[in-house]
């Protein structure tokens, strides 16, 4: 089964570093944090992916072509043929498949626009600045199960803010840091799809989002499979700065590759 990464976008709001780069590439440690989604599908066999290329598109296709060797002891042989050879190769069992999907186009356009390369396949999508813990052979059962054209993951994002429990004497009883949500799920990414939904996307400046999810949804279609375990999404810097803390301590929830 293919993996469709979304990694078109310009990330507006982690512009302190997405002026360089495209979001996908931010790095979290030493890799960009496409690099960690890909390692945690890879983890569980699926190793086919496509990428939606946009904005700076160059640079990932840059970041892939040099993976390997990047990846590898060198010994380049200047005396005679110029010749190059590799050792101890450690690249990663993948096919990427890079696709430009346009600079200006909306997430349900970029999707539409890699149709030929899945055809009639059941197929997976995510975005291309969100780490989780999610077992993604078990979403894969749930999908099987029930039998709809997509399947979304939910989550219940962590609060920004601590809570403060007060009664009705305005004494302060206790605190919660930061309480998951406020009982409501969200839409976290780590879909899986039936190639109908092509049908749904009219074009480039279609935000699946919207009308397509929307529409999915009025016909039964569309269904949540609940992730409880740890999701993050990179929204901004503060994101991921919390996302380098916890990789640089080693508590990276979302590391289950080894």
């Amino acid at each position: 089964m293919k993996v469709v990464i979304l990694a078109g976008g310009f990330g507006t709001r982690i512009s302190e570093e997405s002026h360089l780069k495209p979001k996908p590439m931010i790095e979290i440690g030493d890799k960009p944090i496409l690099w960690h989604i890909m390692k945690l599908y890879s983890h569980y066999g699926f190793n086919e992916f496509i990428i939606c290329c946009g904005y700076r598109q160059h640079i990932i296709k840059e970041w892939f072509a040099n993976y390997y060797l990047h990846n590898s002891d060198v010994t380049f042989d200047f005396t005679s043929s110029n010749h190059m050879t590799t050792h101890n190769n450690v690249a990663e069992p993948w096919k990427v498949t890079l696709v430009d999907t346009g600079f200006n186009t909306m997430t349900g356009g970029r999707i539409k626009r890699i149709k030929e390369y899945i055809g009639e396949e059941t197929f997976m999508l995510t975005y291309g600045d969100g780490v989780a813990d999610i077992d993604i052979k078990d979403l894969i059962k749930f999908h099987q199960k029930n039998q709809r054209l997509a399947t979304l993951t939910a989550v219940q994002p962590a609060g920004r803010f601590g809570l403060a429990n007060i009664n009705n004497n305005n004494e302060v009883v206790s605190f919660v840091e930061k309480p998951v949500g406020d009982g409501s799920w969200i839409n976290g990414g780590f879909f899986v799809l039936e190639s109908k939904i092509f049908d749904y996307i009219e074009g480039d400046q279609i935000i699946w989002e919207r009308e397509p999810l929307e529409s999915l949804a009025a016909e039964k279609q569309l269904i949540a499979y609940k992730h409880y375990g740890f999701w993050r999404p990179m929204d901004n810097l503060r994101d991921k700065n919390v996302l380098e803390e916890l990789w640089k301590l080693e508590k990276a929830p979302w590391k289950i590759w080894k």
